[in-house]
């Protein structure tokens, strides 16, 4: 075990993890009916493999894309196909989804198939299996993680460092998942170091998860090459640029992404979503789900299906009770909900249900100068500068000031004594900047 450095800026929130982080996983009940929608990723969405009335099972694929960055959808419960049709999504407006209506039996799909000793397999196996399972990061982006293990020619990595952090406040899916099953994520590790063709392998925790520490230590070899690396409990820790920093002291370049530096970064979910994948032929159709705040009666640590909706979520956690504020993630980077009718998705962690007494409405000033979002910027940005060329919809200058790396933490808001919309500004800047390089290279092409 080795002591990691942290990073640059960053703050330390409320961590409030104390209503669940001893909280064991236990299994969600079954749903009636599961809302899938077709894109639940980063890249390309996915087309329909089955139509309305068509009988499906447990596991079966049931939306796919011939995109390089995509990756599959499958049924989470075995029954009937009623619609197919634009359905409310918990980060995208309106999305085209599978609606399956449960016959209860869960009858598995018949290629779920165990596929063998991770040893055995060769880097190329190990990719069509991930890219097969529809796995994805479970830490919130939902990057394809078969695209993260393809590296282009050029681009040698050395090392896997697995995102055990889990800083963002309130969550506690990753803290469990470590304590209850290490040996499925450093079999999943294994897994992707091999299909990268890394020698070397971290899993990087912050030191206030101690017991999770010492399951995954228990569970290394000296034959694995993995290391445990310790991290200061700081937000946001687990970003993947500071991540790789605060194990490597590896700057990755502006625009850039960690395999610009010789690393992958994945989350310990996503790890053990390999894990099963291979052992058991098991595709990503459930995930661990943390279903807490002052506003839900029973917080608890849930395995849930893809497609379950919010509503029998929280309701199975003995509904609410004074609810102002319903958010899917945690409160640092979470989306708050104007309705609970919307799925669980791959890349939901966490629900947070918040009292009204908690959310404050608070009215913004005028910028005071103080730089304290300059000075806890993980990024080094200047976002007092970014934001105000962003309400100006200057957005060159915004640009000119690298608003594009901004990895929309929040901690720039969350540190401004004059209560200003930083990080919302910023993030409106940056949907402006892309659109306008898509139209750039739509007009080169």
């Amino acid at each position: 075990m080795t002591a990691g450095k942290s990073f640059h800026g960053g703050i330390h929130p409320p961590y409030n993890k104390q209503a669940t982080a001893a909280l064991p996983i236990v299994d969600a009940a079954p749903p009636k009916t599961v809302v899938i929608p077709l894109h639940q990723h980063t890249g390309a969405p996915c087309e329909p493999l089955v139509k309305v009335g068509d009988e499906v099972k447990l596991g079966q694929k049931i939306g796919e894309s011939q995109s390089f960055v995509s990756a599959p959808v499958h049924a989470s419960v075995s029954g009937k196909v009623t619609a197919i049709e634009a359905r409310p999504h918990p980060g995208s407006g309106l999305v085209q989804a599978v609606v399956i209506e449960s016959d209860g039996l869960d009858t598995p799909d018949p290629g779920m198939v165990p596929a063998g000793d991770v040893a055995a397999l060769s880097p190329e196996e190990i990719r069509k299996i991930i890219r097969a399972a529809g796995i994805v990061g479970l830490g919130g982006a939902a990057f394809p993680t078969a695209v993260k293990v393809s590296p282009p020619p050029g681009k040698a990595i050395d090392t896997v460092v697995l995102n055990g952090a889990e800083c963002e406040p309130y969550l506690t899916a990753d803290h469990r998942v470590m304590l209850e099953d290490p040996a499925a994520v450093i079999y999943g590790l294994r897994a992707l170091m091999q299909a990268c063709g890394a020698p070397r392998g971290m899993i990087a925790v912050e030191d206030n998860k101690p017991d999770a520490i010492e399951a995954l230590q228990k569970s290394l070899s000296a034959a694995d090459g993995i290391q445990i690396v310790v991290l200061h409990t700081k937000y946001p820790q687990g970003s993947e640029k500071q991540l790789v920093w605060a194990c490597l002291e590896r700057e990755v370049p502006s625009g850039g992404l960690p395999l610009d530096v010789g690393v992958v970064v994945s989350n310990v979910g996503t790890a053990a979503a390999v894990a099963q994948a291979i052992q058991s032929g098991k595709p990503l159709y459930e995930r661990v789900v943390t279903v807490t705040g002052s506003a839900v009666a029973k917080p608890q640590n849930l395995r849930v299906r893809i497609g379950t909706s919010f509503a029998d979520l929280i309701e199975q956690c003995g509904g609410l009770t004074d609810a102002g504020k319903v958010i899917n993630g945690g409160p640092m980077m979470g989306i708050a909900q104007s309705s609970l009718d919307v799925p669980v998705i791959k890349g939901t962690s966490g629900i947070l249900c918040l009292k009204r007494g908690e959310i404050i409405r608070e009215q913004p000033t005028a910028c005071l100068k103080c730089g304290r979002c300059v000075e806890n910027c993980p990024m080094h940005l200047m976002p007092l500068w970014i934001a105000a060329y962003a309400e100006r919809a200057l957005h060159d200058e915004a640009e000119r000031l690298n608003a594009m790396d901004c990895v929309e933490c929040g901690c720039c808001s969350y540190i401004c004594p004059a209560r200003r919309p930083l990080v919302q500004a910023i993030r409106l800047s940056k949907y402006e900047i892309a659109a306008r390089r898509r139209q750039a290279q739509a007009k080169k092409s």
